[in-house]
């Protein structure tokens, strides 16, 4: 199973990813979680400590790796490099492992633009693209907003794109922004979970709004959420069974529809 989940930044992505990836890891299956937003959270998400998470290094910021495998220096222009790196053996590398979770965080791409023909982004694309389509974990792809690390390749090996919306207007149009990006790279499997909901009429709301766009889930908007990122605890610690199990019913939603 291989999920990819966006939205406007602050909706709760970060949330949901760590929470299917620690329901995956919990039922006994091999999870690799990938952090593709450059506000990285999901880290905190799934439970690492603070000291845990400074030791992490950003697959961006490994500078002698990338220029390693791409035959290229950082930050020089005009080069020649390998536009196919060999990165089939990054995961195992440099995942960070924790509850039985495999964790990468790719990091923001710095020079010229998140698109631009450098050895970082050149050798990010090239690791999404490895473990989208010939890695065998669960995968699950905490994104920014949009598709950015995704191309029409990759896009074929994505079962579905989960789009996190809250109850604000800004949240829609970027659902709508991120349907249109994923339908331009192919990837037309997409559904949405509805986060931080407080009354029916947030719910109504976003419904309208998305008109007859299948929605798999919907999560109240929750201070135990909010206290277990305060005090350092994974999305699913010390969580109420109401709020568990609508985590639960949309990996089951998820996970029937694969089948």
């Amino acid at each position: 199973m291989k999920l990819a989940i966006s939205g406007k930044g602050g909706v709760g992505k970060s949330t949901l990813a760590a929470a299917l990836a620690i329901l995956l890891a919990r039922s006994g299956r091999k999870v690799l979680a990938i952090d593709s937003d450059p506000n990285a959270s999901l880290a905190g998400s799934l439970g690492l400590s603070v000291d845990k998470q400074k030791t992490i290094v950003p697959i961006s910021e490994q500078i002698s790796l990338i220029e390693e495998r791409t035959g290229a220096k950082v930050k020089q222009y005009g080069q020649m490099f390998k536009i196919n790196p060999e990165v089939s053996d990054i995961a195992e590398k440099c995942a960070t492992i924790h509850n039985g979770i495999a964790l990468l965080v790719l990091g923001a791409v710095k020079q010229g633009g998140s698109g631009c023909a450098c050895p970082e982004n050149i050798f990010i694309r090239a690791l999404v693209s490895d473990v989208v389509l010939y890695k065998n974990d669960a995968l699950i792809m905490d994104m920014e907003a949009g598709v950015e690390h995704l191309g029409r390749a990759t896009a074929s090996g994505v079962d579905l794109m989960l789009i996190v919306v809250e109850p604000g207007q800004r949240s829609i149009d970027c659902a709508k922004k991120v349907v249109q990006m994923a339908g331009e790279i192919g990837l037309k499997r997409y559904a949405f979970v509805l986060n931080k909901i407080k009354s029916p009429d947030d719910e109504e709301f976003i419904r309208n709004a998305l008109g007859g766009n299948s929605v798999i889930g919907v999560i109240p908007y929750s201070d135990q959420l909010r206290l277990a990122d305060r005090n350092g605890k994974s999305v699913l610690d010390e969580l109420d069974s109401d709020i568990l199990k609508r985590f639960e019913a949309i990996m089951n939603i998820v996970e029937s529809g694969k089948r």
